[in-house]
């Protein structure tokens, strides 16, 4: 099953969707068909869903509460770049010369939801380019300082297919607080 014809959201997104309040600004990056969108736009939020692929982003139309961005994430200028959002929702998608340009999309006291493959996925499929599959901690060292951690996971996962993943909740420091230490 590919991304465009998965309908459910991630389970893991729907546990710490009720910490995103209605109303909010909501980004959903490399969206796909929209099933994170969809469960934004349905509790009252204002998602922008950008992905590079037009044919995904046609299932979006007529989603209450959603605008369609079709842009490509990888090449030219970040698209979103000054921008800010009250959520950053990414799942099953790492670019990671991009990532820190994603980071800085999560408003002050916004939060980050991400999940997505990490090494040891390559024996149950495919992603299995290390680009494209987190390291041990990756994720956690990668917000390290100006987040608190909500909830941190990585390992194996039987559902909704067998992989290895990695997935972080986690909170945007405000402004003028201090950093959190970083990890060794």
């Amino acid at each position: 099953m590919n991304h465009v014809e998965q309908v459910q959201p991630s389970a893991w997104v729907a546990r710490f969707a009720p910490l995103v309040p209605a109303g909010a600004s909501v980004l959903d990056v490399a969206c796909g068909g929209g099933r994170q969108t969809r469960l934004f736009a349905a509790r009252g939020c204002a998602v922008e869903a950008v992905d590079r692929d037009a044919s995904a982003l046609a299932q979006l139309v007529g989603v209450v509460g959603a605008r369609a961005v079709q842009a490509d994430l990888e090449t030219g200028t970040w698209p979103y770049a000054g921008r800010r959002f009250d959520a950053v929702v990414v799942v099953n998608y790492l670019y990671r010369l991009r990532f820190a340009e994603l980071l800085g999309c999560v408003a002050p006291g916004g939060l980050l939801i991400y999940e997505t493959f990490m090494r040891g996925n390559e024996r149950f499929g495919k992603p299995s380019n290390p680009d494209f599959l987190f390291a041990t901690d990756e994720l956690l060292q990668r917000v390290a300082g100006s987040f608190a951690v909500i909830a941190f996971e990585q390992g194996e996962v039987a559902e909704p297919r067998p992989a290895m993943v990695q997935r972080i909740c986690a909170l945007r420091r405000g402004e003028g607080e201090p950093e959190l230490p970083r990890l060794p």
